[in-house]
């Protein structure tokens, strides 16, 4: 397991709001806050962006990857539009969290409550090579569930 710094900055006005921390020792993810002011609701279908309160500075090759909370997703149906959603390494602005209420009733997101987590990852440069043929694998072009249930 690779120990990196992350440079982190609170916006001003969220010193209430607890800092991405791990719950466990053997936690991957870092638990993500709301900084909002008082409540928002996210109805059935809904989308919204909700505000961690503070800004990081992934190093260099890596980037910070925004999941959402295993919990949150299973008991009310609560999961991010885009997941995982990448804070590369030169973004400077906000942490933010895109939800989406996929559950049947309205959900209330407070300040300071547990929304996503948050992994850093090292990140990998690919240097693509154009050719005319792609070497063959028993797979094929098969995809999308053609391997069945």
């Amino acid at each position: 397991m690779d120990n990196i710094t992350v440079s982190l900055k609170r916006r001003p006005g969220c010193n209430d709001i607890p800092l991405p921390s791990y719950e466990t020792a053997g936690s991957a993810g870092m638990d993500l806050a709301a900084a909002v002011d008082g409540e928002v609701v996210v109805d059935p279908g809904e989308r919204c962006v909700i505000p961690c309160g503070f800004h990081i500075a992934p190093p260099a090759g890596y980037e910070a990857q925004v999941r959402p909370r295993s919990g949150l997703a299973v008991k009310h149906g609560i999961s991010l539009v885009n997941t995982p959603g990448t804070i590369d390494s030169d973004y400077r602005g906000e942490v933010k969290v895109p939800i989406i209420n996929h559950g049947a009733v309205a959900f209330t997101i407070t300040r300071g409550m547990r929304i996503a987590q948050m992994v850093m990852a090292p990140v990998s440069r690919a240097q693509l090579q154009e050719v005319d043929d792609l070497p063959a694998t028993g797979r094929g072009e098969g995809g999308f569930g053609h391997t069945g249930v």
